[in-house]
């Protein structure tokens, strides 16, 4: 009997989780990674790329194409990476245990001023608003050269790699979307005939927890690009969400990067996994040690265990909307809330919010995995 493997293709920022949900998808053997694509977010697109192939190499997978997705949300000409998200995950994005950057492939778009006719966004926010903080390393530019006048460039190669995979194989393979979720937009705009066969499994938004943004509302991931996601959610494609509603109550502690760390040689690629590990451990605890004082939220991990396994959740399906905008009769920007059209209208697509979690199951399952990674 011929055994088929289940397809994924990761779509990812690739911080200090997104390292760790590619480490945990190569533990499966019944597993083929189609490809990654690298996007904006914790930091920027072309050193998701790096760090992305950087983790691949580690894990002995650098046969798995790694392509280039958007570098700046839909509503913007260019993105800069926040401080928020340089805290958590070091301004490498891999808590300074990264690749050199190469100075051939810099992220820097050159100068800019704020008079410029470009919307530049600092981590999902408006250069001009308060909550803009750009990372402390430099004011490096991510974007595509074009001006709102011109045509519509073609689109990133990852957008494209999206919409060829999904017609190829339809809902036979699913796209674990742990950063924001422009480049799923965008192969959505780009032909609408796959929103049918996309099966989505997406790290982002919050229902019934406040968000972990400046304003305690939005989700990291949803504030980077509302729109996109907003239209994502409308979109008809099947939408699995794993929000901070779950992600939160899978905590992996230090207890587990030391398992890592007696098993592993002292280059091996475990040390790797527990230098970036216990870099977000510490980082976590230090901003919130009551919630976070038994370790890390597996936040990526998590999504893309519930695309192999979906019994690890339970969802509610629940027509969903993203507010794109902050005021009176508005709510506010980022915040992922029940669409009251679906209250009318039974025909508004439902997206699966994953409500509960067995985190005692998958945190058990990762420890083990992780530490049986042999490279």
């Amino acid at each position: 009997m011929i055994s088929v493997k289940r397809k994924l293709i990761l779509d990812v920022d690739t911080g200090i989780d997104d390292a760790l949900a590619l480490a945990y998808v190569s533990t499966f053997d019944d597993v083929e990674l189609l490809g990654s694509i690298g996007t904006y977010g914790n930091v920027t697109a072309d050193t998701a790329v790096r760090n992305t192939r950087y983790v691949l190499d580690w894990l002995g997978l650098r046969h798995v194409p790694v392509l280039a997705g958007s570098t700046h949300p839909s509503w913007a000409d260019s993105f800069i990476a926040d401080a928020g998200c340089a805290q958590f995950h070091g301004t490498d994005g891999l808590g300074g245990f990264g690749p050199a950057a190469d100075p051939s492939t810099s992220d820097s778009a050159g100068a800019f001023t704020l008079t410029s006719r470009r919307l530049i966004s600092v981590g999902g926010y408006n250069v001009h608003d308060r909550h803009a903080n750009p990372s402390t390393d430099s004011l490096t530019l991510s974007f595509t050269a074009c001006d709102r006048t011109e045509s519509t460039p073609a689109s990133p190669e990852g957008v494209r790699f999206i919409i060829d995979m999904v017609r190829r194989y339809g809902r036979d393979v699913t796209v674990v979307a742990t950063g924001p979720l422009s480049d799923i937009d965008a192969a959505l705009t780009a032909a609408p005939d796959i929103a049918d066969g996309l099966r989505l499994v997406m790290m982002g938004g919050t229902l019934t927890q406040e968000g972990n943004c400046w304003d305690a509302t939005a989700e990291t991931n949803i504030i980077q690009d509302p729109e996109a996601a907003d239209r994502v959610f409308h979109s008809g494609a099947d939408v699995t969400m794993v929000g901070l509603d779950v992600t939160h109550q899978c905590l992996l502690g230090s207890d587990a990067t030391a398992q890592w760390r007696q098993q592993a040689a002292p280059t091996g690629v475990r040390t790797f996994l527990a230098d970036i590990a216990d870099f977000s451990i510490a980082a976590n605890l230090h901003a919130d040690a009551r919630l976070f004082s038994a370790g890390m939220p597996l936040h990526d991990p998590l999504a893309a265990a519930v695309a192999l396994d979906p019994s690890l959740v339970e969802c509610f399906d629940l027509p969903m909307k993203v507010e794109t905008q902050t005021g009176d009769f508005h709510g506010t920007r980022g915040r992922t809330v029940g669409d009251p059209a679906g209250l009318i209208d039974p025909a508004v697509p439902r997206v699966h919010v994953a409500l509960t979690v067995d985190h005692n199951r998958f945190v058990a399952d990762f420890t083990r995995r992780t530490a049986g990674i042999r490279r």
